[in-house]
């Protein structure tokens, strides 16, 4: 897709932290954005926007008409209840791609999660970098949404032509916060950049990468997002010496955030009310 042929985006989620930096940072690229969530936020910015929950298939027409490329990011963020992640996180997402074929969008850019590929033990990926290609082992209930994102999406890909791209996003927030988050974070800027160069990477079929900035500790390959044409400009190091000086806890390779790729999801259970 060049400069000319952007279009219009459909954010769901939209009001969300990933949201919030996407709707700002995609209309600079040259596209017409459209937010689309349960509340409209104090200051929507540069899009228009649209009230509605992923489970209604009306709201969901209403919503991706006259759209190009959809990004579905909405969603229960952190481990709950099975019932509730099946209701929006599972049964939304099919909502999503359901609507998408309907209404003839093209291309779907979905929010999947590092949690997808938990209960890998940082140990094993000590001299390489893991890639898309291992099997699924998700750390949580919200993990599984997520693995089921990945797997509906090639299943539309194969069975509707729909064009869809799978972004185990790591850490996405304004500064890493943590050890942790030094390897696994994803820059608000790199966010746009991503989904940006997914949003009009030419001849894409179905994809699954990883979505972080060029950390120099990075655990997860980017050769994926590269070849789509994403070129990453941010690296964690940058806060390294910020977030050292504020950690609390001493570094034991046997606790859960540093021993498993899903960190302390590994240990998360869901509430009971």
């Amino acid at each position: 897709m060049s400069d000319q042929e952007r279009g219009r985006i459909l954010i769901t989620g939209a009001a969300g932290g990933v949201g919030t930096f996407l709707r700002a940072g995609l209309p600079e690229l040259g596209w017409a954005v459209r937010g689309f969530d349960l509340v409209t936020p104090p200051d929507p910015g540069p899009v228009e926007w649209r009230t509605g929950d992923v489970g209604d298939p009306a709201a969901l027409d209403a919503a991706m008409s006259g759209v190009d490329v959809v990004v579905h990011l909405a969603g229960i963020p952190v481990e709950d209840r099975f019932d509730r992640i099946l209701k929006t996180n599972i049964d939304g997402t099919y909502q999503v791609f359901d609507a998408a074929v309907r209404n003839d969008v093209p291309r779907v850019i979905t929010a999947s999660s590092n949690h997808a590929v938990g209960y890998y033990e940082r140990a094993d990926y000590q001299d390489t970098l893991i890639g898309t290609d291992v099997r699924p082992r998700p750390d949580t209930y919200y993990g599984v949404s997520k693995v089921f994102m990945e797997a509906i999406g090639s299943f539309y890909a194969d069975r509707h032509g729909l064009e869809v791209a799978c972004v185990r996003i790591g850490s996405c927030f304004q500064e890493p916060r943590s050890r942790r988050m030094l390897d696994t974070w994803l820059s608000p800027a790199d966010g746009v950049r991503l989904f940006h160069a997914l949003a009009t990477a030419p001849d894409l079929r179905y994809e699954i990468v990883y979505g972080l900035s060029a950390n120099k500790t990075a655990w997860w390959d980017l050769e994926p997002a590269r070849r789509l044409g994403y070129e990453p400009q941010d690296d964690s190091d940058a806060f390294a010496a910020k977030v050292e000086a504020l950690a609390t806890d001493s570094y034991d390779p046997e606790d859960p955030e540093y021993k498993y790729l899903g960190g302390r999801f590994t240990t998360h259970v869901p509430p009971e009310a």
